[in-house]
């Protein structure tokens, strides 16, 4: 059985009884298993690679669907044009990926480690490659044995070179969200790549590479924090994979169709495969493990087994503490999990999820700011008029081009000099100079209260009313 050992991998120790602090590492070879969360592992990772690899190349108004500008400082997600000023937003979605997190973890565990998480995903990618290459598990196995040939050589270059492959067009797609990728192609072709897109494209690839090919489990064993604090996240009532051990213990082999408990045994037949599909090699039947993912690969290969033996399928299964402590049936254990604290979890994911979507369809398509300029704060022009100069920042957030009317008010007699329209192309900031002049009598020495009003010609709901100040002499 392909399982970590507890060897310790020491030099000369010190002193008799001495124990190393790192464990050595015995590769995995996972087995290959079918079954219903097999299925849905393999629908996720189809759903979540046809979005990653398919979203560069949509186009939407004669642009990349997705596309995160960081020179322009644009995000560009379909309709929705996201500045600088809408970082809060990605905030919202951060807040409400942490409490899809605490919710799901809640109700069922690690679902987001076995079947959507990127280390997972990629590494059921490259097992896959490796497993059309060099053969099933028995195969890859006898293969790491056997002495350096011909074949192997050609083998592991095959796999190899396919890990490579994917993995630079994994990098390759990374930079498609931040670069067109069809300008990323056409620079690739001939050869005109920049240093920072060539860097990103092989900095990815290499990790995508290193993660998914070469440490496989060691990330989610060592480098990923969430299988330290997961715990906090669990209680009685959560479901987790479990094994049975009232009704698959004591464990041993019999033959088939034979009534396990005339031989004074258990369910579990001692098979070990359970163990030999599980990605991170640990043994389900020693207790639920800060190691598992919850693919839940050894509930299918499990049931396998025990419908090959016509015993009852569900001796590894997701199931609570407080039903196989208490044997419930799956209406108490439902009525369990919707508890106070999902409730919760739920009521607010479901208001923050709200508050955003409501917030990105009231965003507006017009900012301004006006800034006045403090090199002249007031002086006076022919016709004794008191005079003012303004800046003013027109940000059409909108994916078409706008024609503006602008007005000036708050003082008696105030005017704008200059032409009152101006033209802002699609998802583009413009600066645009104005003076405003008023009659000496208007106002008082000091500041004055004006307000710019800023309206598009062919849509009135797009208008701002933005405040400033007047200075009089």
């Amino acid at each position: 059985m392909d399982q970590p050992t507890p060897n310790s991998q020491t030099a000369t120790p010190a002193a008799e009884g001495s124990e190393s602090l790192y464990q050595s590492r015995k590769k995995i070879h996972p087995r290959a298993v079918t079954g219903f969360f097999a299925s849905w592992r393999w629908a996720l990772v189809w759903l979540t690679q046809l979005l990653y690899y398919g979203l560069p190349w949509l186009t939407w108004n004669d642009r990349p669907a997705v596309l995160l500008n960081l020179v322009e400082r644009k995000f560009y997600i379909f309709g929705l044009v996201l500045w600088p000023q809408d970082v809060f937003f990605l905030a919202i979605i951060l807040i409400i990926s942490a409490y899809a997190l605490f919710l799901f973890t809640a109700v069922a565990g690690r679902l987001w480690c076995g079947y959507a998480c990127p280390q997972t995903v990629y590494t059921e990618i490259f097992l896959w490659i490796e497993q059309k290459i060099e053969g099933d598990r028995g195969a890859r196995i006898k293969l790491d044995k056997a002495p350096v040939d011909a074949r192997k050589i050609r083998l592991r270059a095959l796999k190899y070179g396919a890990w490579a492959l994917f993995s630079l067009w994994t990098g390759f797609t990374l930079v498609g969200y931040f670069t067109p990728i069809t300008v990323l192609w056409d620079e690739f072709w001939s050869w005109n790549l920049g240093p920072w897109e060539t860097f990103w494209i092989f900095f990815y690839a290499f990790m995508t590479y290193l993660f998914a090919g070469i440490m496989r489990e060691q990330v989610c064993l060592y480098m990923c924090p969430y299988a330290r604090f997961q715990s906090v996240m669990f209680d009685p009532d959560t479901l987790v994979i479990t094994y049975d051990v009232e009704r698959g213990e004591p464990r041993g082999q019999r033959k088939k169709g034979v009534d396990p408990r005339s031989l004074g045994k258990g369910d579990c037949v001692d098979c070990g495969i359970c163990v030999q599909v599980c990605p991170t090699g640990i043994d389900i039947r020693k207790g639920l493990q800060y190691e598992c993912i919850g693919c839940a690969a050894c509930i299918d290969a499990c049931d396998d087994v025990m419908e090959k033996m016509n015993y009852p399928k569900g001796l590894i299964r997701y199931t609570t503490e407080n039903a196989l402590e208490k044997h419930w049936g799956r209406k108490e254990i439902i009525g369990h999990i919707v508890r106070p604290r999902i409730i919760i979890y739920t009521v607010i994911l479901i208001a923050i999820t709200l508050g955003l979507l409501w917030g990105i369809a009231n965003k507006p398509d017009l900012r301004v700011n006006v800034i006045r300029d403090r090199a002249i704060l007031a002086r006076e022009v022919e016709g004794g008029l008191v005079e003012n100069v303004y800046r003013l920042q027109v940000m059409n957030v909108s994916e078409h081009s706008h024609r503006y009317v602008i007005t000036v008010v708050g003082l008696d007699g105030i005017k704008l000099e200059g032409d009152a329209t101006l033209e802002v192309p699609p998802a583009t900031t413009k600066s645009f100079s104005y003076a405003v002049r008023v009659p000496p009598e208007s106002g008082k020495k000091g500041s004055h209260t004006i307000y710019f009003d800023v309206k598009a010609q062919d849509n009135e709901k797009m208008a701002v009313h933005e405040k400033a100040t007047f200075l009089m002499p």
